[in-house]
């Protein structure tokens, strides 16, 4: 009898350190899983159990034995926190157990492009579904608090210029204002006091800094242009020229309502008589068009030295890139390259009362 029960015993305790060595094996070796890249939410109150139990149905781990017998001998099952976890892949049980004891929150993403305006700001906040805004424009609104920025720009009527792109991430609780807060607050990061000085010595407003940085954003595709194209927008004020920059053209549009959004300009928008349309106004528009990236910003407030008038794009080239003249006559040919290659490029007409961008 006593060898039966030493080999039961023996039996028992083989089993139970091959278990045991099984369990710390499956504990540590990562497995792969195809939930990565999507959130599986931990919800509050959950017990450790349930949570097991969660990962193993979502296929996050293999075996739920392992983990919770491991939570119970360590007493750790109350360090679990509640969150959306976007677990990686492979994983092993440790390391889900971690990330749960160092508690995530799911975070939403939104990109504002350089040269984006508030309407394009707007849209892009409405295609978020947590933000919970009833239409595209519903977002505007909230851009006009100008209290946000009005140390630095009294005159603001609203925050065009001073969005600034960036890509932005928050938790899904976070209001649409305040979101538009971060925002200004990344533009005020980027404006260094020497700014303000610089702007000083150019006999500029900030709001005259970031107008101009606006139109520059819209013109210009190299950031090596940038300061050129901030010198003929200089040499072209102090001549009294009008600016003739196309996005302020579609941007005048856009405040009447009238933009067709239809990649086509039409002679009812470059006659439109709007402060912001600089083919019909000289000096700069009102304000802001776009939001600056910080390369504009610096080069409104750091132009080259240029005797520069006129720039039209380079037709042989698709990279953005402009040539630049300082009289009429070259930039009449510049323009007249820039034609004869769209109509070998594209020899489909235009729409009656259309015509087409410099």
């Amino acid at each position: 009898m006593k060898r039966i029960l030493l080999a039961i015993v023996s039996l028992l305790l083989i089993a139970a350190s091959a278990s045991a060595i099984w369990a710390y094996r499956d504990l540590h070796v990562a497995v792969r899983h195809t939930k990565q890249g999507q959130y599986v939410e931990i919800p509050r109150g959950s017990s450790p159990a349930t949570v097991v139990n969660k990962l193993a149905d979502e296929g996050i781990i293999k075996h739920r034995w392992p983990l919770i017998v491991y939570l119970k001998l360590t007493a750790r099952g109350s360090q679990l926190k509640s969150g959306e976890y976007d677990f990686p892949s492979p994983i092993s049980p440790l390391a889900v157990f971690a990330r749960l004891r160092e508690g995530e929150q799911r975070l939403l993403r939104l990109t504002v492009v350089e040269g984006w305006t508030r309407w394009d700001i707007s849209n892009a906040m409405f295609k978020i579904p947590e933000l919970h805004l009833a239409d595209p424009g519903a977002a505007l609104p909230l851009m006009n608090n100008v209290s946000l920025i009005s140390d630095l720009d009294p005159t603001a009527t609203n925050l065009e210029g001073y969005l600034f792109p960036d890509t932005y991430e928050f938790p899904p609780d976070t209001k649409p204002a305040e979101i538009i807060g971060i925002m200004v607050k990344r533009f005020r990061k980027e404006w260094k006091p020497d700014w303000s000085i610089r702007a000083h010595e150019l006999r500029l407003s900030p709001r005259e800094v970031a107008t101009t940085a606006s139109l520059i954003e819209t013109e210009a595709k190299l950031s090596s242009e940038r300061p050129i194209i901030a010198s003929v927008i200089y040499n072209r004020l102090q001549k009294r020229m009008a600016l003739a920059v196309d996005s302020t053209v579609i941007y005048a549009s856009k405040l009447e309502g009238k933009w067709r959004n239809d990649g086509k300009v039409y002679k009812s928008d470059v006659e439109r008589r709007s402060p912001y349309n600089t083919r019909i106004h000289a000096g700069l528009p009102p304000g802001p068009i776009a939001s600056p990236g910080k390369s504009s910003l610096e080069a409104a407030l750091y132009p080259a030295q240029t005797d520069y008038l006129y720039y039209v794009r380079e037709p042989s080239r698709n990279d953005g890139t402009h040539n630049f003249y300082s009289n009429e006559s070259d930039f009449s040919l510049g323009v007249r390259a820039l034609r004869n290659w769209e109509q070998q490029r594209d020899s489909m007409p235009l729409e009656d009362g259309a015509v087409k961008l410099r």
